[in-house]
């Protein structure tokens, strides 16, 4: 029987470090749910605003967000809600202009998380370490799931800019 110990959160099995998918995933539940709080904060007459001509639309960052998690959902061999297909790049943009009402945005916004975090529990150690392409290159599950978690924090702060530019303190501040 081999020994495991913990070091900084990572488990040590033979001297390889286990993927800390476990750590990951808490880490998207709070982005993802300061996300949607932010979204929901944000009311619907804003979300057609943007910071410039060719800069992404408040509506269109949310919409960004959702379908990049179906689309990197995808890239890890994940089946999107209802089994369909994930969303490529290109559909992704045409989302992003074409769903413009509040509540479906927050709708999509809701079920993509979801989706991450239902694939994210199901994943046992051998799927999160299993070799995925990801854009060309190969990369292990939880790399992609790690990917997940920094561009929904990426874009969350996008989204906090955007909000303080308008007025809207996000949510999980204090002392405003």
């Amino acid at each position: 029987m081999m020994l495991s110990r913990r070091i900084f959160g990572f488990a040590l099995l033979a001297g390889e470090a286990a993927p800390p998918a476990r750590e990951y995933l808490d880490e998207f539940r709070g982005a993802s749910a300061k996300t949607l709080a932010l979204a929901q904060a944000i009311p619907a007459e804003k979300y057609a605003w943007r910071p410039g001509g060719r800069v992404r639309s408040t509506g269109e960052v949310l919409v960004h967000i959702a379908g990049g998690n179906l689309m990197l959902l995808g890239r890890a061999g994940v089946k999107s809600p209802a089994g369909s297909r994930a969303p490529n790049v290109d559909e992704i943009h045409k989302w992003e202009t074409g769903i413009t009402s509040k509540d479906k945005i927050v709708e999509l916004l809701k079920s993509s998380s979801a989706a991450v975090e239902t694939a994210w529990l199901a994943a046992g150690p051998a799927e999160l370490a299993r070799p995925v392409d990801f854009f060309g290159r190969q990369m292990p599950v939880h790399g992609v799931y790690l990917r997940i978690l920094a561009h929904t924090n990426e874009h969350m702060g996008q989204l906090v800019a955007y909000a303080r530019v308008n007025g809207i303190a996000p949510p999980w501040s204090t002392g405003e």
